[in-house]
């Protein structure tokens, strides 16, 4: 069986080689292992919905190769082929420039799925650019908890975003969560940020028995941490966009009104592509962009950074163990 074959001029190789350790699509009773032509075809039947959330960002990828740990990937390889469109972007935290890939069109996205790429985690900056395109809040549940827990604290955000005057559209986080996603107009990164600690911190006094804006792990006490650190320099997996998980789920919008009859399982790069049917639900879903609230802003400037604060606090902690 040939397991090479060329698309867009790109060269595709090892396409029936297995994918990664315990990457599984259903077949049969128990399924069949993944290959990396399933991930190949996955990509390029939905490039039409996919390219769109890419296009003009900074692209940190995720790749794989069989026997080895899944990686992140900024900068480009030096093997990368002239053609594939980039940006420079210089790395405050390690004084470097860093070349990242801009996937722009289907031959780059092949190109990128060659080298075993599975998630696609585009900036909220876009290049050459200094605001975000969006606020994003990402609501992560404890460990082993349900996802009707995530739909519950979802409901929180809309309503703290309704209070606000903003409209949000939601997707699956292609793991245990979701992500809420606020198009706005531009404005200061520092303002966008602060707008999303506000957010997540309305919710949360919305529902405190539910939702936690805690950023250290010990002190959520069994809740769905709300996320606001998806602001600054930050990146967020794409709709559609696959992760490296055993089933291969993907991110995938849905409606408010579906998200208590889903679950992120429902979502995989076997079951997405019939679902989206040739169209892009994420794109309709998405509201135009929105002035920022300024009382929101105002209110989010309050709060502390939450990286920040638990620096602080981490330090406050061992001083404390160290007097005993």
């Amino acid at each position: 069986m040939p397991t090479a074959e060329t698309r867009e001029g790109v060269e595709l190789t090892s396409l029936d080689g297995p994918l990664f350790d315990g990457a599984v699509l259903p077949e049969g009773r128990d399924g069949r292992p993944a290959t990396k032509r399933d991930l190949v075809d996955y990509l390029d039947a939905v490039s039409h919905a996919l390219l769109p959330a890419l296009t003009g960002r900074p692209l940190s990828v995720v790749r794989v190769r069989p026997g080895q740990q899944p990686f992140m990937q900024k900068n480009l390889p030096k093997y990368t082929p002239d053609w594939v469109p980039r940006t420079t972007v210089w790395a405050q935290a390690s004084q470097r420039e860093i070349h990242y890939p801009l996937c722009d069109d289907r031959r780059t996205l092949l190109w990128l799925a060659n080298q075993r790429a599975v998630e696609y985690h585009p900036a909220l900056i876009p290049a050459g650019e200094r605001h975000a395109t969006h606020l994003v809040l990402d609501l992560d549940p404890p460990e082993g908890d349900d996802f009707g827990h995530v739909v519950r604290a979802a409901a929180l955000v809309r309503q703290a975003l309704d209070d606000a005057g903003l409209v949000g559209a939601v997707k699956t986080s292609g793991s245990k969560g979701v992500h809420i996603f606020v198009p706005i107009a531009p404005a200061p990164v520092e303002d966008s940020a602060a707008a999303t600690r506000a957010l997540a911190a309305r919710a949360e006094a919305l529902g405190p028995d539910v939702a936690t804006t805690a950023f250290i792990r010990d002190d959520r006490e069994g809740k769905v941490f709300l996320d606001s650190t998806r602001a600054i320099g930050a990146t967020v997996v794409a709709a559609y966009s696959p992760r490296v998980r055993p089933a291969l789920t993907v991110s995938f919008p849905v409606s408010w009104d579906d998200l208590p009859h889903i679950t992120p399982a429902d979502f995989t790069i076997a079951t997405a592509p019939a679902l989206l049917a040739g169209d892009d639900p994420w794109a309709a879903a998405l509201p135009d962009p929105q002035p920022l609230p300024a009382e929101l802003v105002a209110h989010g400037h309050t709060i502390p950074v939450a990286r920040v604060a638990a620096m602080h606090e981490g330090k406050r902690r061992r001083a404390r163990a160290r007097r005993g």
